[in-house]
């Protein structure tokens, strides 16, 4: 079993992704189904650190039509699907319907906790990853135990993720959607649709792996529509 976690570590490494974490759904869970309709027993979590998959990416776009809408998503799917047919798994993604719960999953299968602006923090990553897929499998992968990640949030006072943005999108009361929205698509959002959200990329932590300008201003179009 080692040594298809490796060949499948390889074969996403081969477009910038990797395999973190995952688990084992207790007999009793009403799990998703795997490649054959089964219920799937294990999964393994397919996810973007820093802009690693982003050359890969660009790469396959340009062979698109040039409308190609939910771009990212479908690169994502072709490649992480490719892995999964090679693999005798089915691959599922955060943007499938009826929607999936990723972000519990990675809780599962990493011990992380949300951030001040929702995104799950990363004691390693920052804020600068994402979580591109899953793959299912119907047989029982045994993976290592997983302990509760050193949530970085929790050591940080000042909180200047909470303290950055013109509109005060984010605070404890949760996403202000709308307001943030308006200012992204108005007169004073250049600064955002450029260079990303300014809340999160006034977090201390994972720099290294902070998106560049080109990345965050795609995403963030996608975001507003533009």
């Amino acid at each position: 079993m080692r040594g298809m976690i490796e060949a499948i570590t390889a074969a996403l490494g081969a477009n910038g992704l990797i395999l973190r974490g995952g688990f084992v759904f207790p007999g009793d869970e009403d799990a998703p189904h795997g490649p054959s309709a089964a219920p799937a027993r294990s999964l393994l979590l397919v996810v973007q650190a820093g802009a690693a998959p982003w050359p890969h990416f660009l790469r396959w776009w340009e062979q698109q039509p040039q409308q190609t809408a939910n771009p990212l998503d479908n690169w994502s799917r072709q490649v992480i699907g490719d892995v999964a047919k090679a693999f005798g798994a089915r691959a599922v993604s955060p943007s499938d319907k009826p929607y999936l719960p990723f972000q519990q999953w990675a809780v599962r299968a990493e011990g992380l906790k949300p951030s001040p602006l929702g995104i799950l923090m990363h004691p390693r990553y920052g804020l600068w990853h994402a979580y591109r897929g899953a793959l299912l499998f119907e047989d029982e992968i045994a993976l290592p135990e997983q302990g509760a990640a050193v949530h970085l949030c929790d050591a940080c006072v000042e909180k200047p993720c909470l303290k950055s943005c013109p509109v005060d999108a984010y605070s404890t009361e949760g996403f202000a959607y709308q307001s943030c929205l308006a200012h992204v698509r108005g007169g004073n959002g250049e600064p955002c649709r450029s260079g990303g959200c300014l809340d999160r990329n006034a977090c201390p932590y994972g720099t290294d792996y902070r998106y560049p300008p080109d990345v965050q201003a795609f995403h963030m179009a996608a975001f507003a529509g533009l």
